[in-house]
């Protein structure tokens, strides 16, 4: 077979089900989304504001680690079975030992939230949403150790699976708690992030499951590896991890500060903000999964001495995902209303969001380039690129020229997504550019 055929569906084998996988993750979050948007939009504001702060947060964790992607991928292209389970067994060490400071964290900051200067009615209800989803992070880290592990190994089919059946969960749960069903009260927003408590200690024991099943059934050595802490594997993981958690925290920081300077604006135009949103974090996904694969597919076949290979897999990836938002930013450009209409019936939310639509369709193509070179860098190693990259092109240009055509130029929520937009292009040529030295790099070196 020729190799690049040999590597689109290597890369499309794995893509697949981790892409459905994130769909499933985001579509969590817009289920919680669509059910409160019948109630009012003060508890759209305070699901947005709530899941924008809890994010945050347990994304540190996430991001240190996300090291595993490169120690586990690596190590299962070179055929060292027993490296991957002691990453794992770390993994699992490092998320107990984020969870405590992390959850103080959080807490901290729900104490805060009233300084914010948000909508009264707003914050009360987002200090609610905060109480209750705190306590899943600690299975959410614990989640995302075993999906990355579960990942490296080429392992993505049950992830998919236990994302889908958390979707049902967080539907029905959604369902029951918010609007009352089954003899139980109608919490409206409280009631979502009960649902959403719920689903995430599902996803952490789902994948515990399929673990333990897949290691006794094929008797893969994962009873008998060593449990022994190691510090040079923590440190080492720490080294790899600490810049994506730092871009993670810029990446999703930038998108949580906008939300919450929309919060300081009227309820109509926050909740508009979050549905737009949660349509653009949906299409993110799709790349965000070939990420992902990218990320995996690159390390595994550094890790077996096979660097065109690593090359191509790159390349597949990016050209993936650009083409999906393609298809996707014509999508927001020829139906926004249709799509405003899932979401809510108050029509000055729709015209907004029509507006905030057409804005996120210019940035979709440079979205899924940032994300995508991000994972495939990663599969080299290479994880401060993105973290610089994030820290001028959100902080230093996106957010600073977003606030000054929202206040300055009276632009409100449409010039903050202006701003936004400019961010994620220059992220995306950032990291294009870096993608292409360090292809010249791997070859040079072959």
């Amino acid at each position: 077979m020729h190799p690049f055929r040999f590597e689109l569906r290597s890369m499309l084998r794995l893509a697949v089900p981790v892409v459905i996988s994130e769909i499933g993750w985001v579509s969590m979050s817009m289920v919680d989304t669509l059910m409160v948007g019948r109630v009012s939009p003060q508890a759209i504001g305070a699901v947005s504001i709530g899941s924008s702060v809890y994010i945050v947060v347990p994304l540190v964790g996430v991001g240190l680690l996300l090291g595993l992607d490169y120690l586990i991928a690596h190590a299962f292209g070179a055929g060292n079975i027993e490296d991957c389970h002691r990453s794992l067994f770390h993994g699992i060490y490092l998320s107990f030992a984020l969870s405590i400071p992390l959850t103080l964290v959080l807490w901290l900051l729900i104490r805060l939230l009233p300084s914010f200067g948000l909508n009264p009615a707003v914050t009360a209800l987002s200090i609610d949403y905060l109480k209750i989803v705190s306590w899943s992070v600690l299975p959410l880290l614990l989640y995302a150790t075993f999906r990355r592990y579960m990942q490296a190994i080429n392992l993505v089919t049950p992830i998919m699976f236990t994302l889908l059946s958390a979707n049902l969960i967080n539907a029905v749960s959604n369902w029951i708690l918010v609007f009352g069903k089954w003899g139980f009260p109608r919490m409206g927003s409280t009631g979502a992030a009960y649902a959403t408590l719920i689903s995430k200690i599902y996803l952490f024991v789902g994948l515990f499951g399929f673990v333990v099943h897949h290691a006794w059934k094929h008797q893969t050595g994962l009873f008998r590896a060593s449990l022994r802490l190691e510090f040079n594997r923590i440190v080492t993981l720490l080294k790899l991890g600490y810049p994506v958690a730092l871009q993670l925290l810029l990446e999703v920081g930038v998108f949580a500060t906008a939300t919450l300077i929309a919060g300081t604006l009227r309820a109509v135009d926050l909740a508009a903000h979050q549905i737009v949103l949660k349509m653009a974090s949906f299409t993110f996904m799709v790349p965000l999964g070939i990420s992902s694969a990218g990320a995996v597919r690159v390390g595994q076949n550094l890790g077996a001495g096979r660097p065109h290979a690593a090359v191509r897999s790159g390349w597949i990836a990016l050209a993936m995902g650009a083409g999906f938002m393609s298809i996707a930013a014509l999508t927001f450009i020829g139906v926004p209303r249709l799509l405003m209409r899932l979401f809510t019936n108050d029509a000055i939310v729709i015209e907004l969001g029509i507006s905030l639509l057409l804005i996120a369709a210019v940035f979709q193509i440079f979205d899924g380039v940032q994300v995508i070179a991000t994972g495939i860098l990663r599969g080299t190693g290479e994880t401060r690129s993105p973290m610089i990259s994030n820290l001028i092109g959100h902080w230093f240009l996106g957010l600073p020229v977003g606030i000054w055509l929202c206040f300055k130029w009276e632009m409100g929520i449409q010039g903050l997504w202006i701003g936004l937009c400019l961010g994620l292009m220059a992220v995306a040529l950032a990291l294009l550019i870096v993608w292409i030295s360090k292809v010249r790099k791997i070859i040079r070196s072959s």
